[in-house]
């Protein structure tokens, strides 16, 4: 989360501030965004939840993609891949350096996620050394799964870092009160 504080003059006359909050975007986001329609109910519907996300939401968020990310989506179908890749093209690039990936390794050695999703641990490991505020992920089986949430924020947070709060595009929607 930023914080922007406007000074006007020598003194503090008004002090306007706004929380901009930071937000990795793991690549089954992109996907869902630049897919073709899929006949799948349950994929037509992220996709569209996606889409609409992305148009009236993504713009009120610091957006951050990684390294890892530019990987996944830069896989595939040349037409497919290079639609992933563009929507990126614009927003920041973290990297997966050295404590990104050891806390990546602690969370598969923990058991936490699975040895065969080790790309998985390290969207977390990045997400979280980067200190981002959210991880928006449609990976409802390694990431934003509600089993597993707990005992991964338990874990991050025992690491001495702040876990950046897993979730869906679904689920970081604006609410009215």
């Amino acid at each position: 989360m930023r914080l922007f504080w406007k000074i006007q003059g020598s003194s503090f006359h008004a002090i306007i501030s706004i929380m901009i909050y930071s937000v990795y975007v793991e690549t089954s986001v992109i996907s869902y965004l630049t897919g073709r329609p899929s006949r799948d109910l349950v994929v037509a519907a992220h996709q569209a939840i996606t889409r609409q996300w992305w148009e009236e939401r993504s713009g009120v968020f610091e957006l951050f993609v990684s390294d890892i990310t530019m990987e996944e989506a830069g896989q595939g179908a040349p037409d497919a891949a290079s639609a992933r890749l563009a929507v990126m093209g614009a927003l920041p690039v973290l990297s997966t350096d050295e404590a990104a990936a050891s806390v990546a390794r602690r969370l598969v050695s923990a058991g936490l996620v699975p040895r065969t999703a080790v790309a998985d641990a390290l969207h977390i490991g990045v997400a979280t050394t980067h200190g981002m505020d959210y991880l928006l992920t449609w990976n409802c089986k390694h990431l934003a799964n509600a089993l597993m949430r707990n005992r991964v924020v338990a874990f991050i947070e025992s690491e001495g870092y702040a876990c950046p709060v897993i979730c869906t595009p679904e689920e970081l929607q604006e609410t009215q009160p």
